[in-house]
């Protein structure tokens, strides 16, 4: 099979694993057995593009040709591998994660759940391996449109209402500012291919491109920049695996890839971030402080947050703009940082959700006020959750940490004082509103009756599935600080990328 044609495949396979779920729907074994089987071919395919990557390979495909000059197109480049591999590797252990939880909750919908959970995964390897902006434009909306059943899972009318924010945040910005700035770069260039060094310099005044750089941070709606963030706390009504794929697989992850890539690919980093790497002073500009005042105003509305997966989520918006912050420097060193954080802030992220659904299906506990002294009736999942909560504020020997470095590095090198400024206060937010939750969870002696009606008092730790998933997660935040080789080669290529 040749690389242009195992592309191809990665797309289809998703959909394809959908259709199969949908024709198990009598029998759960069978249909989890597909699942799982879907994700380790999906895997196995994206894992088996990357020594060819790495020698600097750019396979691809074109799918369908639209308008002359206007394919819909695959091609791998390195930010996309990298995405590639985290959303299938999660969407692996996610799979395995939910088949513990959805049958210790009892959850009904079964087969629905996993139908769109694949295909928000064909959405989101299409976003991957877009060769040009229109297709990724197309793919965006497919993970959009899939992931809203999960949105609504349960049917309520808080659902209802959380999937109603969920597509009018996500459509709005797609469709009023995404679409209208793909025209406009249509419209200046003549293309819409992302090519190494950008296509737009010189297609207009700086002013003109600033404003078109903004229409794509805030047209990228899945990145959560303030003040188009409100879609993400609302979904946290969504069971705790579609909370993983929305925070650290699929959703967000396409957003904050969306914008390296339009920064890298549309814009080239000389124009986005100013020449000799000043960061900032291109037609970036303005937007450096809008992603800073995102990670700071988010981990204080963090802080005040009682409902676990409300902070959790509030955390990811806050985390979201690490990235969004990397992209806007847009020298080397932040853009390898952007893309280092994609991947650690994915694997902590998920861990966290992951034990935030165990401690709920297990314990019913939802609330931080409801955790005091859990840690001793559930001592593998909170100290899980310790090791992801370090990743998140980026203490070594934790992954999350060399993304940190690395954006510190690119605000020192852009003389960004206010970027600079902007990761030390968060970092001390972050511990300051995840570090609490793993005190109160091993050390605070449970007060009588504070658990509240209905929340089990005695129990133990999450089903096999769960643990083996939230386990795997966290010990590869560890695994990433260790062994960074992979990612990093990726991301340094993306960085030369654009020079």
């Amino acid at each position: 099979m040749s690389p242009g044609e195992t592309v191809t495949l990665a797309v289809i396979v998703p959909s394809a694993g959908a259709a199969l779920i949908g024709m198990s729907r009598a029998s759960p074994n069978q249909r989890e057995g597909v699942t799982l089987v879907t994700a380790s071919v999906l895997l196995g395919l994206v894992a088996s593009l990357l020594p060819g990557v790495l020698a600097g390979e750019r396979p691809g495909a074109v799918l369908a040709q639209t308008l002359p000059g206007l394919p819909i197109a695959l091609e791998v480049e390195p930010l996309g591998m990298l995405f590639a591999l985290l959303a299938s590797a999660l969407w692996l252990v996610t799979s395995v994660y939910s088949i513990g939880y959805m049958r210790a909750h009892r959850e009904a919908h079964q087969t629905r759940f996993y139908a769109c959970f694949a295909v928000a995964l064909t959405g989101a390897i299409g976003v991957a391996f877009a060769a040009n902006m229109f297709t990724l434009f197309l793919f965006y909306e497919v993970l959009t449109f899939s992931t809203y059943p999960l949105v609504t899972h349960s049917g309520t009318e808080e659902a209802r209402r959380a999937g109603r924010t969920y597509l009018g945040v996500l459509v709005g910005t797609s469709v009023g500012l995404l679409l209208l700035a793909v025209v406009w770069t249509w419209t200046l260039a003549g293309t819409l291919d992302f090519r190494e060094g950008g296509i737009l310099a010189g297609t207009a005044s700086p002013a003109v491109l600033g404003a078109l750089f903004a229409l794509y941070v805030f047209g990228i709606g899945k990145a959560a920049v303030m003040p188009f963030h409100r879609w993400l706390p609302a979904a946290m009504v969504a069971p705790a695996p579609v909370s993983a794929l929305l925070h650290a697989v699929a959703v967000v992850k396409a957003g904050v890839f969306s914008i390296l890539k339009v920064t890298v690919y549309l814009f080239g980093p000389v124009l986005a971030g100013g020449p000799g790497g000043s960061g900032g002073q291109g037609v970036s500009g303005w937007l450096v402080y809008v992603a800073g005042a995102t990670i700071v105003l988010a981990s204080l509305v963090a802080l005040r947050e009682d409902n676990l997966k409300r902070r959790l989520a509030y955390s990811t918006i806050s985390q979201l703009s690490y990235v969004v912050l990397g992209a806007m420097l847009a020298n080397a060193a932040g853009i390898v940082g952007g893309a280092m954080h994609m991947v650690t802030h994915a694997v902590g992220k998920i861990t966290l959700f992951f034990c935030a659904g165990a401690i709920a299906v297990t314990s019913g506990r939802t609330e931080v006020s409801q955790l005091a002294g859990i840690g001793r009736r559930m001592p593998w999942t909170m100290g899980a959750f310790a090791v992801a909560a370090l990743s998140i504020v980026g203490v070594p020997p934790t992954g999350g940490f060399i993304g940190k470095w690395y954006l510190a590095l690119g605000a020192v090198e852009a003389r960004q004082g206010f970027a600079l400024g902007v990761l030390l206060a968060s970092t001390i937010l972050n511990a300051a509103y995840l570090l609490p939750v793993v005190y109160t969870a091993f050390f605070r002696e449970p007060a009588s009756g504070a658990a509240g009606p209905g929340v089990a008092t005695e129990h133990g730790e999450a089903p096999l599935p769960v643990l083996a998933a939230l386990t795997v997660t966290a010990a590869a935040t560890l695994v990433l600080f260790a062994y960074p080789d992979l990612p990093l080669a990726l991301a340094r290529q993306l960085a030369g990328a654009g020079r």
